[in-house]
């Protein structure tokens, strides 16, 4: 059975006109038949192309303001008509109702006008009825009927009907209403979530979405679904892998919390910092980041809070790493970094992040806020007679926005606005802390006046009495144990200053 059939009329209703003209003219050259409507008809008119109006197939005019104009039996049955069905054939001969082989639509802006902040008047009024109905009656009857659902897909059907000379085969329809029904599904979760207001229903439509290498593991597939262009631009390097992304991510929610602080470097592996440091300059910065662990930072993630050097880059040129992301880069650092063929170079721009984090999880998914919160000097609780000075308030704060970024149970050591050393991922705040301590004794660092953050309170005081001993002179954690009187005993006993938040920072 002969599947392919040619196109001899069409419906165009579209908001954007924009590389609507050459599809015009193509069909206008194979004597296909056009109808339209309101200001798609007057576009179609002023190229000097014949175009029958859909009032004049309907003998109704557009009416309530053009909030009704094909809806109409007369233009749905000419899309919905069964070509093979004799009832269907007899019906549309009876009624005098032509036949429609090709509908293009584009949407009201729906999304956009949200996005721009318009009334709700305004936003009401780009809920279109008209076009996704025309868009879903055309894609339920692709076996008869071509769907062109958004003017995203205007270059696709130009090349379709120009190299076919306006002939599709059913598997050409078919992937036009399956890139239909994408549409219309999207933007009815834009609709619904304008709306919405119940947080136990959640609908989620990700219209942009990429083929990655491989997923976690090569064996793995892997997919991203955003829109990573409005977050970086990507001026140089190979293609961005699935744990690239994860590291990036993690890079990105870390350097925030130093968004308005001095120039400030951090390293990241596995999702979580290696080192870190404020500075004077970025590029003092970045060698005290890199002093942390220099073996983990191989293969790492690099990130600035601010524009990248010459300086900044020359060093960080002496080190393979996966991926640099900054705000800004000096044409010359740029050039540096670019020496490194793979090496990915991303300019971060200023988008705000989602604020519902989403996991899978069993047969479903986890949903919750982001944690917004970050520890400041305004929300300490001193416990402890002792009272940390200004300097060491300045470091348990930055602890703790390290401490806040990396995977619980976590401990942080920091020291002169550096990361000393941090445990993390482990079952037991005790052996996170020991982890801590071992590598900053690998790499040689001095404990003596560091201070010391947990993501969580201490059950015990065995954590304080270990950190005590290795030169800690300053704890901050959230407090809330039933036994935090334990702890802060032992602080008072041994001149340990101890300060307490009141918000827990786990990270699973």
């Amino acid at each position: 059975m002969n599947t392919t059939k040619t196109i001899q009329s069409a419906l165009i209703s579209v908001f954007s006109k924009e590389g609507l003209e050459p599809i015009v003219r193509q069909l206008n050259s194979q004597n296909v038949t056009l109808y339209s409507t309101g200001g798609t008809e007057d576009f179609i008119k002023n190229l000097g192309i014949p175009v029958i109006a859909v009032e004049d197939v309907t003998s109704y005019p557009s009416i309530l303001g053009g909030r009704v104009k094909t809806l109409h039996p007369k233009v749905f049955g000419g899309i919905l008509n069964r070509q093979d069905n004799e009832n269907d054939v007899q019906q549309m001969l009876e009624f005098n109702i032509p036949q429609i082989d090709l509908v293009i639509v584009d949407l009201y802006p729906f999304e956009k006008t949200v996005a721009s902040g318009a009334s709700e008047e305004d936003i009401i009024e780009k809920i279109d009825i008209g076009g996704i109905s025309l868009i879903r009656a055309a894609a339920k009857n692709f076996k008869d009927t071509v769907i062109i659902a958004s003017v995203d897909q205007y270059s696709l059907l130009l090349d379709l009907i120009t190299e076919q000379n306006g002939a599709t085969t059913l598997d050409d329809r078919k992937l036009l209403a399956t890139k239909a029904f994408h549409v219309s599904s999207h933007y009815d979760s834009a609709i619904f979530n304008y709306f919405n207001t119940d947080e136990t229903i959640y609908k989620e439509s990700i219209a942009n979405g990429q083929v990655l290498r491989y997923g976690e593991n090569p064996h793995q597939k892997g997919f991203f679904f955003g829109d990573f262009d409005a977050m970086f631009k990507k001026v140089h390097g190979k293609e961005l892998s699935y744990n690239n992304l994860l590291d990036v991510d993690a890079a990105v929610n870390l350097i925030n919390e130093f968004k308005n602080d001095n120039p400030t470097f951090a390293i990241l592996k596995h999702n979580n910092a290696c080192g870190l440091a404020t500075r004077t300059t970025i590029s003092d910065a970045y060698i005290a980041a890199l002093a942390c662990d220099p073996t983990s930072a191989f293969g790492g993630v690099l990130i600035s809070n601010t524009k990248i050097d010459v300086a900044t880059a020359t060093e960080i040129n002496k080190l393979f790493c996966e991926v640099v992301i900054a705000p800004e880069y000096e044409d010359e650092a740029l050039a540096i970094l670019q020496e490194k063929k793979n090496r990915i170079i991303l300019v971060q721009n200023e988008v705000a992040l989602p604020q519902k984090l989403v996991r899978t999880c069993l047969n479903g998914i986890l949903i919750q806020e982001r944690n917004n919160i970050t520890d400041t000097k305004e929300a300490l609780r001193t416990v402890t007679i002792n009272t940390p000075s200004e300097k060491e308030i300045e470091d348990l704060i930055f602890a703790s926005k390290i401490c806040k970024n990396t995977k619980s149970n976590t401990i942080v050591f920091a020291k002169n606005g550096t990361l000393i050393s941090s445990g993390t991922g482990q079952t037991s705040r005790v052996d996170a802390l020991l982890q801590a301590i071992e590598k900053a004794n690998t790499f040689h660092f001095d404990l003596h006046g560091a201070v010391m953050a947990s993501d969580a309170f201490f059950p015990f005081p065995d954590c304080v009495e270990i950190a005590k001993k290795a030169g800690i002179t300053a704890v901050i954690q959230p407090g809330g144990s039933i036994k935090d009187q334990l702890s802060i005993d032992y602080c008072n006993e041994n001149k340990l200053a101890m300060v307490f938040t009141g918000t827990r920072h786990f990270k699973h």
